[in-house]
């Protein structure tokens, strides 16, 4: 073959490889959500500096302890915000092998446990305090709650606006065929699953909300009715919801992490549609999610027919949430399959 003939063999290979290649963008980089992160972060930054320096002036320490509890969760959205900053700054980078999809997920990890972790502080706190009470200055105090209670709203409606996702139907295929196999890429229309990183910022603002409404009718209830008691034990009651929630967070954020979250109903729909044809057979089949969203497919079909791994992608083209199909397709040559 002569240089010329070489050259334009190549040329043609390249226009193949640019029609299949695959994106790893992850559904998981959203910039509106980022963005709205970014204001609840620096509204919770300007109150938690806003209350520590009152606090110092006046020498409140109603008003420091609630500035710094702002700062741990001013912190936390941080991470959140940090996430998208660096799922988005790494996205083509050829590192991360399935796309940049986890880091929310290992932020919205990271996020409920420290949820977790001030929720049991809140509790045991709230124990002492039934244990041994303390003199609550109750003016101060509400007010103080008060104030917090309408940052925490406005973060709340700065959050919730991002609460539903929209999907963006992309598809992308890829053929490989090192060592005598085929394989296909496919990003269709994404599952309506949560951002885990933006649910984790939710979550923090939610309740941190919650636990402004309680404490402040525990506080009310002490000032006007005098009963004291019911400041600890709104403690205690908001340290076990937010405790639970921050649970569920963690397990859904940690199977992720672990390769897993994907239903075992999407697995059957998998197998069944690949295996329609009554002649295929799955001979190994692995899914699971490369972020809240995305999920990976990778499938080993036996056929005694000479089908394409093309006609397997077409039969999963509608299967929901799917970033990332790759299907090897190996040939049936035992005297019991068909068209041998």
């Amino acid at each position: 073959m002569s240089f010329h003939e070489s050259h334009d063999t190549m040329n043609r290979h390249a226009k193949t490889v640019e029609r299949f290649a695959h994106s790893h963008e992850s559904s998981d980089i959203n910039a509106a959500n980022e963005r709205r992160t970014l204001q609840v972060v620096l509204l919770t930054g300007t109150t938690m500096a806003v209350e520590i320096i009152a606090g110092h002036w006046t020498g409140s320490m109603a008003l420091l302890a609630d500035g710094w509890h702002m700062g741990t969760h001013a912190f936390a959205l941080g991470i959140s915000y940090a996430a998208y900053l660096l799922a988005r700054k790494h996205m083509h980078s050829e590192a991360f092998s399935f796309g940049t999809g986890k880091f929310g997920v290992l932020a919205g990890y990271t996020s409920a446990v420290f949820l977790m972790m001030a929720a049991v502080w809140m509790m045991i706190e709230s124990v002492l305090r039934l244990v041994s009470p303390v003199q609550i200055a109750f003016t101060e105090a509400i007010w103080v709650t008060l104030g917090g209670l309408l940052v925490n709203f406005a973060s709340v409606m700065i959050l919730h606006q991002g609460g539903h996702h929209h999907s963006h139907g992309r598809e992308h295929h890829h053929d490989d065929h090192a060592h005598g196999h085929t394989h296909e890429h496919e990003h269709p229309h994404e599952a309506p699953h949560h951002d885990h990183n933006y649910r984790a910022a939710y979550l923090h603002v939610i309740a941190d909300t919650l636990t402004s409404v309680f404490a402040l009718a525990a506080l009310l209830a002490g000032r006007y009715l005098g009963w004291s008691f019911l400041d600890p034990v709104m403690g205690i009651v908001g340290g076990v919801l937010i405790s639970r929630w921050a649970y569920l967070l963690i397990k859904a954020t940690g199977l992720i992490l672990l390769d897993g979250g994907v239903d075992d109903v999407i697995k059957s729909k998998a197998r069944a549609l690949i295996e329609a044809d009554n002649d295929s057979r799955v001979a190994d089949l692995h899914l699971w999610r490369v972020g809240s969203k995305d999920v990976a497919l990778v499938v080993s079909v036996v056929t005694g027919a000479e089908r394409k791994a093309v006609e397997y992608q077409a039969r999963l083209k509608d299967l929901p949430g799917l970033a990332h199909i790759s299907i090897e397709v190996h040939p049936c040559d035992d005297p019991e399959c068909s068209c041998v």
